[in-house]
């Protein structure tokens, strides 16, 4: 019933109907003054927006309506954790947690059989409902969609089972799970919110014959909150210079995990600027002047006067936020430099001291970094985080969160990659919103894929003289001649002609699925180095592997071997036990993987697959991204002609709905009026 973990990749899919997360009891703080604004909305919503501005107001609205709660409290910090916990030897699947009671699983399973879905959901229906899922399950079938995976024609046909003819579309409870559904389904595209014609369209889509109304009940009854953002788009932006006329907005719908997740982040942001104070006991002048560049040196200076910063730079750049780290311990800061990869990790090794480094997940989790103060909070001075677009805004959020008043937090990388896999772009909004100092490097990528990547961040795909064939095109006719030069590259021409092994070059490619996707790519390249039976659940030793663990998570790897415990993999140095029952959803062959996967980490050589197919899910970010992941080597396999270069020129990115930015800038902009 559910899909395939692979398929529900980004990379595999079209682009939405748009969609989004997951409803929480989270608390609320109050949403941004609607004050003028009823009149520039369709007049089917004017009842609406007055019934937000009284909840705004405190006043009671003519319709009961719950998206204006009480004021969020301060999100809690961990508790103290005074010295980081040694890494395990060995990382196996968490057991079930002890919540999830035996006869709590076996209540849902009954339920799940009686309405025709596999029982094994009944675990994970009991950790998304909780104790009671059976009998939730039983009086509301359409909550198995907040299992992973669950399409709406599925939990139709499950509901319609469980209930005969008392179910229809029209079925308050199935429109109530679809609101949520949808919401969901776009944070994995990395929406935070959705417009309300948007989000209302989609209901459309799925049988729900009154989407407005749908919606208002679902913003008067507290499932979603209703957010007014100024409108910047071109007949916005007209509009607006008519000074009789109101400043446009967008009506934006969102749920609390998201909207608590951006705020928290904006107000940690600001506390960071707004606490920070530079006593001149450090001589940041004098460690400027030492700094290996102009940029540099500029970095230091920036980071000298604010308790923010933005850094902007390509991969040769990486040694920027790395000599600020090493110049800041020189001054006798507790500083540390934090990469989104373990392989991003060892790329800084000779900028600064490997002690000074950390992963993002070592340091949250407290296996790596400085451990945190009697607060809670890191014990820190100055932190930069690399990879800073790889942050979605929850793992943002608790990190920021983690920061001291008074400390210094840089945020660096390259703003032409791909953003996050999970929902938001915090790196983009921040840059957009313009409320702490910036940084752009002027260190340049060296050699001719430097040379390549660059004019593609412009939106130009140029020739570059290549002669030692640091960069080779190869023109295909259809995927099956793809996969074909795609393994002749990796097994034969690079290890001769360029000097890198297979193990050491890296395939990429837009989706898992189609004839030129991972699994085909993988099938055919593991035919070819590592042939096997496939005995370990489809894999041998030896076999190249990508580990996800969780949804955005992809940590590549080696098998090793396998016993009765699990898969044994070898990710990093780091051994991994997969237990039986979880390979199937936790372990994929790597020698091909997906952009969003390679994002943030290098290999020595680098093999961008590009079928005819391939042109709708190209951005110039996924070609910026892909075609910079090889050091020495970069070789397309080109069967997209003409769609490369426009969509390098027209395609930037695909585009998300956040609110960060225009938070900050609101926040911003309230300081300055103070």
């Amino acid at each position: 019933m559910t899909e395939d973990r692979e398929d529900r990749d980004r990379e595999d899919r079209a682009e939405p109907e748009e969609t989004a997360g997951e409803e929480t009891a989270a608390p609320r703080r109050p949403r941004p003054s609607t004050e003028g604004v009823g009149s520039q909305l369709p007049a089917e919503l004017t009842d609406l927006a007055a019934a937000v501005r009284a909840i705004e107001r405190g006043e009671r609205p003519a319709v009961p309506a719950k998206s204006a709660g009480p004021a969020r409290p301060a999100v809690s910090r961990p508790a103290a954790a005074p010295s980081p916990a040694p890494a395990p030897a060995a990382v196996a699947r968490p057991a079930l947690p002890a919540q999830l009671s035996g006869d709590a699983v076996a209540a849902a399973r009954t339920v799940l059989a009686a309405g025709g879905a596999p029982e094994s959901l009944a675990e994970a229906a009991v950790a998304a409902l909780g104790e009671r899922a059976g009998e939730a399950l039983r009086e509301d079938p359409w909550q198995i969609l907040a299992l992973a995976g669950i399409r709406v024609e599925q939990a139709d046909g499950f509901a319609k089972t469980l209930l005969g003819g008392e179910g229809g579309p029209g079925d308050e409870r199935r429109v109530r799970a679809l609101v949520v559904w949808l919401l969901e389904r776009a944070a994995e595209r990395g929406h935070t919110a959705l417009e309300w014609g948007t989000l209302g369209a989609a209901l459309g889509q799925n049988g729900v014959a009154d989407a407005e109304e749908t919606l208002k009940a679902a913003v008067a009854d507290g499932l979603v909150l209703v957010f007014h953002v100024p409108d910047e788009s071109a007949g916005a932006r007209a509009a607006a210079d008519d000074e009789d006329e109101e400043a446009p907005v967008r009506l934006l719908l969102g749920l609390d995990r998201y909207a608590l997740a951006e705020e928290s982040l904006a107000d940690g942001l600001s506390r960071l600027l707004n606490t920070f104070d530079a006593d001149g006991s450090q001589d940041w002048e004098g460690a400027a002047g030492a700094a290996p560049s102009p940029s540099a040196a500029a970095l230091v200076r920036a980071a000298a006067g604010s308790g923010l910063v933005a850094h902007m730079g390509a991969e040769a750049a990486r040694t920027e936020p790395a000599a600020l780290v090493a110049a800041a311990r020189s001054l006798g800061l507790r500083a540390w430099a934090v990469t989104a990869t373990e392989d991003g990790r060892r790329r800084l090794a000779g900028a600064v001291d490997a002690e000074a480094t950390a992963t993002l997940a070592g340091l949250l989790s407290g296996h790596e970094g400085p451990g945190r103060d009697e607060d809670g909070a890191l014990a820190l001075d100055l932190l930069a985080v690399l990879d800073a677009p790889q942050l979605d805004v929850e793992t943002a959020a608790t990190l920021v969160e983690s920061v001291p008043d008074g400390a210094r937090l840089v945020l660096s990388g390259d703003p032409a990659v791909l953003w996050s896999p999970g929902p938001g772009r915090v790196f983009a909004d921040l840059l957009a919103a313009k409320v702490c100092p910036q940084v752009a490097s002027r260190t340049p990528d060296p050699g001719p894929v430097g040379e390549l990547v660059s004019g593609i961040g412009f939106g130009e795909l140029a020739e570059v003289d290549a002669p030692g064939k640091e960069v080779v095109i190869v023109p295909v006719r259809d995927a099956g001649e793809a996969v074909h030069r795609t393994v002749q590259l990796v097994a034969d021409s690079v290890p001769r002609v360029i000097g890198v092994p297979p193990e050491h070059t890296q395939v990429i490619t837009p989706g898992h699925g189609g004839a030129a996707g991972t699994r085909a790519l993988n099938a055919a390249l593991k035919e070819r180095l590592n042939p096997g039976p496939g005995r370990f659940g489809g894999f041998d030793p030896g076999d190249r592997i990508v580990h996800a663990p969780a949804a955005g998570t992809a940590v590549p790897g080696t098998v090793v071997s396998a016993d009765a415990q699990g898969l044994r993999l070898d990710c990093g140095g780091t051994p991994v036990v997969v237990a039986p029952d979880a390979v199937p959803a936790e372990v994929r062959h790597g020698w091909a993987v997906t952009a969003h996967q390679a994002a943030g980490r290098r290999w020595p050589a680098a093999v961008v697959v590009l079928p005819g197919d391939a042109a709708q899910a190209l951005t110039r970010a996924w070609v910026y991204t892909a075609f910079s992941r090889g050091e020495r080597h970069l070789s397309v396999v080109q069967g997209v002609e003409q769609a490369l270069p426009r969509v390098v020129a027209e395609v930037p990115a695909r585009d998300r709905t956040t609110r960060l930015r225009d938070i900050l800038r609101e926040q911003a902009a309230a300081a300055a009026a103070e």
